[in-house]
């Protein structure tokens, strides 16, 4: 995860990226729906932008080698959607996004079951949270009420 985020300074302006603007151009609804300028984004537009979607203090924003764009997310920036297991290992899963992009394995380790929800720590400062029918499907393969 590190990694990503060395190889975008080193192909940025030395002093960091300029922000864009101070404006919020992205906005990323609860259910994982994608708005730029409060109009729908196209699914394909919106996962072509989440694979440059970075979480810097707590701040989303969209960072190209040049510009940086502020995003406001409402609850999470990815919503997962479905998941399957990896054949070479039990302990890691692939996750499917509410606008349809994979997400790198994720060992079952690093998910985070609370009350409020399950959490997936994803890449570039990203989390994602499971939406219902992924979360009650995964209670039922993985938490042990034993």
């Amino acid at each position: 995860m590190a990694d990503e985020t060395t190889a975008l300074n080193s192909f940025t302006h030395p002093d960091g990226v300029a922000l864009c603007s101070e404006d919020v151009l992205f906005h990323i609804k609860e259910n994982g729906e994608w708005l730029y300028l409060n109009s729908p984004l196209p699914a394909k537009f919106a996962a072509l932008f989440s694979s440059i979607l970075h979480c810097i203090d707590n701040e989303y924003f969209l960072i190209t080698p040049v510009e940086k764009v502020k995003v406001a997310v409402e609850s999470y920036p990815l919503v997962l959607v479905d998941y399957q297991s990896i054949a070479t290992s039990a302990n890691e899963l692939f996750f499917t996004t509410s606008i349809a992009t994979q997400v790198n394995a994720v060992k079952l380790q690093d998910i985070h079951v609370t009350d409020d929800g399950i959490y997936v720590p994803l890449i570039r400062g990203l989390t994602g949270k499971l939406n219902r029918a992924c979360y009650y499907r995964y209670i039922n393969d993985y938490i042990d009420f034993d």
